[in-house]
């Protein structure tokens, strides 16, 4: 099993540990935090420091790479582009729980995450460091954008187009054929049955519209 770290410590990582140890891929090392608790254990694993560290940690330590645990879809581009410049030569590895349904001629990213209970069918494309959470699905011939997520039980319908950072919150609906424009937030529990656009926030039955929105605004 290849060594790696994890870069999180909150309830994201906990979910990733657990894929983790169920794929049998990976043996985890410890986990690197932006503000940690340094010591905590975490399911078992120790947080050993900083995320800002990981060139120090990986002198000391035998990896090939990491798997990310930060929720925030901007601030997990933000960590990727460090690291990526710090660390140019460590891997960014995905973790995807057997207890989910893809089709086999789905592609996925590097660095993607996806949950136990999530549907992927035919012909579909992840990008790079998305999230599909638990019980998600997503309908043959559909695209995600590099860095964006599905909160759990999101239900997006066939040939849908969800752009790069752009968040679906629980519970979500999107009819077949939906596209979500870049940097945008649909809301929970949410029925879109017509176009997002970029840098909206979207929600309600129907969704709407209901204001702009600037890139790397929080919303978690």
């Amino acid at each position: 099993m290849e060594d790696i770290f994890i870069i999180g410590s909150g309830g994201h990582a906990k979910v990733i540990i657990d894929i983790v140890e169920k794929e049998g891929l990976y043996n985890i090392l410890g986990l690197l935090n932006a503000q940690p608790n340094i010591g905590e254990k975490i399911l078992g694993y120790e947080v050993l420091g900083k995320d800002t560290d990981l060139a120090q940690f990986t002198k000391s330590h035998v990896i090939k790479g990491v798997i990310i645990a930060v929720g925030d879809d901007f601030i997990r581009s933000k960590v990727v582009t460090r690291i990526r410049k710090e660390n140019a030569e460590l891997s960014f590895f995905s973790a995807i729980h057997p207890r989910s349904a893809i089709s086999s001629d789905v592609i996925i990213g590097e660095g993607t995450v996806i949950m136990a209970g999530v549907s992927v069918n035919a012909t579909s494309t992840i990008g790079e460091f998305c999230i599909l959470n638990t019980n998600s699905s997503l309908d043959h011939d559909s695209v995600m954008g590099n860095f964006s997520s599905l909160a759990p039980g999101v239900i997006a319908g066939g040939e849908c187009e969800i752009g790069a950072y752009s968040a679906i919150n629980i519970g979500a609906v999107l009819l077949p054929r939906i596209k979500v424009g870049e940097h945008s937030v649909v809301g929970a529990g949410a029925l879109v049955n017509k176009a997002v656009g970029a840098f909206e926030v979207a929600y309600g039955s129907p969704a709407k519209k209901i204001r702009g929105r600037e890139m790397g605004e929080k919303y978690l």
